[in-house]
C-alpha cells in the first residue's frame, strides 16, 4: 500500500473515531496531494509516488513547525497547541530520523573522508551530509553536529 493510499484509509478511519483533528490534518493532506500531483502535470486522481508523497507530508511537516513558532512568537499558545496536535498525526507519516549520535559517527566519517577539520570547511561537510543522509536526518540536526565537530 502506498502511502497516499495510507492517508486515505487513514481518513476512514478517523471519520469512524470521529476524531475532528485527526480528520481534517489527513484530509488536509491529501488535498496537498492532489494539488502536488496537478502541479506535477497529472490529474488529481493521478497517485503520487511514495517519495513524492514523502516529500508533501515533510513539507506539511514543516509548515506546522514554522506555523507553532510563529503563534508562540505571538503570544497564542492555543492555536500553537492546534498545530502542535496536528503535526503529531502529521509526523506519524513519517520516517523515524536518525538520532544525533548516529549523525555524529556519520559526519565524523566523512569529515575524515573530506578532509574537513576547520569551520572554513563546513559548507562542503554539510552539503556532502545532506546529501547522504537527506529524509534520514533533519537539518538543524546536521548543522549543530557539524559546528561541532569542527569547532
Amino acid at each position: 500500500m502506498t502511502l497516499q493510499e495510507t492517508i486515505k484509509e487513514s481518513i476512514k478511519d478517523a471519520m469512524r473515531a470521529k476524531d475532528s483533528v485527526k480528520l481534517d490534518t489527513l484530509r488536509g493532506l491529501s488535498a496537498a496531494m492532489s494539488n502536488e500531483s496537478v502541479t506535477l502535470g497529472r490529474t488529481p486522481q493521478d497517485p503520487l509516488s511514495d517519495e513524492e508523497a514523502l516529500a508533501v507530508v515533510r513539507r506539511g511537516a514543516k509548515q506546522r513547525k514554522d506555523a507553532i513558532a510563529q503563534f508562540e512568537a505571538a503570544g497564542r499558545p492555543e492555536l500553537a497547541a492546534d498545530e502542535r496536535a496536528q503535526l503529531v498525526f502529521v509526523e506519524a507519516f513519517l520516517p523515524q530520523m536518525m538520532s544525533r549520535d548516529d549523525i555524529k559517527v556519520a559526519a565524523t566519517a566523512k569529515a575524515a573522508e573530506l578532509g574537513a577539520t576547520s569551520k572554513d570547511q563546513a559548507g562542503a561537510l554539510m552539503k556532502a551530509l545532506m546529501a547522504d543522509l537527506r529524509g534520514k536526518a533533519d537539518g538543524n540536526d546536521v548543522k549543530a553536529v557539524v559546528e561541532e565537530i569542527l569547532a
